[in-house]
């Protein structure tokens, strides 16, 4: 009789498939399980190698239009990113992940789930806390953090015998030296030769966007068009698209064809660890630039203000894994309101990887016109400025005063590298 049965988050990949054939031999029915998120993936052969390696069963879900329409474009319009580089792509994939499993966990009375992330990673927290936050009475099992499991399968190359003895077909190559993961948002590069964080990225590494250099000679232009900070239409090559997931695949597919969106950073992970990753995330970068530049032309600056500072705590909720947390909740529905005037159209450029704004417009600009002109002073009194400076002054007063007391103030050129001795 089966310990019980596990629904088990499938990639057909060399560690999920030795994970299900392990899970089978310590004496669980397992169920495979995989979402379409918008990764490059042959699904019928996933689900052919699933049942290959013995699953019960094994299960499908697009998820493609939720995972842009409630995670994507919620980023876009908190303009969420995490260490001022990162656009959280696989963060973003998690919560919608998560939640297509439990939904299936529930429907096929799956008492257990399992995944293949690693006891170093973000992606276990990511998943775990997601589980429990949708489905508290869920049991979790995490092979690689399980002794008897990852002291046997220490390396590959016993990940390859075992699959090697259970007839687990493997394609393991050498000439990729690095880990990847794919979804509509982005594509990670992690791992291999990309540890050392001096050593450049091989060309052959970056999948999904033409190289810069080699990108069309000549700019093309693109519309964006948002509807309270999302992304509701776009007109890319005279053809317009206001589907989520048409418009969507439309500005990353422009944005792959002229290079725009590769990153390259080091990371802080969430247990403490540095990490080098590379990503491409062009329909991502392009519509975070268009919301932004189009927030500058219809959104109050202290509004902003207090939703840049909302924007970065809900980037490190995402990245920490508690987009179903309580206060995950709040942040978001505070970030709403901020965005009921951000409406109108953005025209960018696309050039030799560059997405450069080059104009905005929008029926709630704050944008006057008359007032911004040095050529008049229509609507402003140059005077009322000398009170303003006077008040602001005040301060900066006391300060200079207090450092002339001290002896450091006064006119004397002070290197600014003497600060930092």
């Amino acid at each position: 009789m089966a310990k019980g049965s596990v629904l088990l988050a499938y990639s057909g990949g060399l560690d999920t498939s030795c994970i299900m054939a392990w899970l089978i031999d310590e004496g669980y029915d397992v169920i495979g399980f995989m979402a379409d998120v918008g990764q490059e993936e042959d699904f019928e052969a996933a689900r052919s190698k699933a049942i290959k390696c013995g699953a019960k069963d094994f299960i499908l879900e697009d998820m493609r239009r939720e995972f842009i329409e409630e995670l994507i474009f919620p980023a876009v319009q908190a303009n969420a990113v995490y260490e001022d580089v990162y656009l959280l792509g696989t963060s973003l994939a998690r919560p919608v992940i998560a939640r297509g499993m439990m939904a299936a966990a529930a429907k096929t009375g799956c008492e257990y789930v399992s995944h293949g992330c690693t006891g170093k990673g973000n992606d276990q927290v990511r998943f775990e806390l997601a589980f429990y936050g949708l489905k508290p009475d869920i049991k979790v099992i995490a092979p690689w953090r399980i002794p008897e499991f990852y002291n046997r399968f220490a390396g590959r190359s016993a990940l390859l015998e075992y699959a090697a003895s259970k007839g687990i077909p493997v394609t393991q190559t050498k000439s990729k030296p690095w880990s990847t993961d794919e979804n509509a948002a982005h594509i990670s590069y992690e791992a291999g030769v990309l540890e050392d964080p001096d050593h450049t990225p091989p060309k052959e590494m970056w999948k999904l966007t033409t190289d810069p250099t080699q990108a069309p000679d000549t700019p093309e232009e693109i519309h964006i068009e948002f509807t309270k900070g999302l992304p509701t239409k776009a007109t890319i090559g005279g053809k317009t698209y206001t589907d989520s997931v048409e418009l969507f695949l439309a500005v990353n597919d422009v944005g792959r064809k002229h290079g725009v969106g590769r990153i390259d950073i080091v990371e802080n992970r969430l247990i403490g660890l540095k990490s080098r990753g590379c990503y491409e995330a062009s329909g991502h970068h392009i519509l975070r630039a268009a919301h932004i530049g189009l927030e500058g032309l219809t959104m109050d600056r202290e509004v902003r203000r207090v939703r840049d500072d909302l924007g970065k705590r809900y980037s490190e909720l995402l990245y920490y894994g508690y987009f179903y947390s309580p206060e995950c909740n709040y942040v978001r529905s505070c970030i709403v309101p901020s965005q009921v005037t951000v409406n109108g159209q953005v025209r960018l450029s696309l050039y030799k990887g560059n997405a450069m704004i080059i104009g905005r417009s929008s029926p709630e600009t704050l944008y006057n016109a008359e007032l911004a002109s040095m050529d008049t002073n229509e609507g402003f009194s140059p005077e009322a400025t000398s009170g303003f400076i006077e008040t602001s002054a005040i301060r900066m007063k006391s300060y200079g005063l207090s450092q002339t007391k001290k002896g450091l103030g006064g006119v004397d050129r002070k290197s600014a590298y003497a600060l930092n001795k």
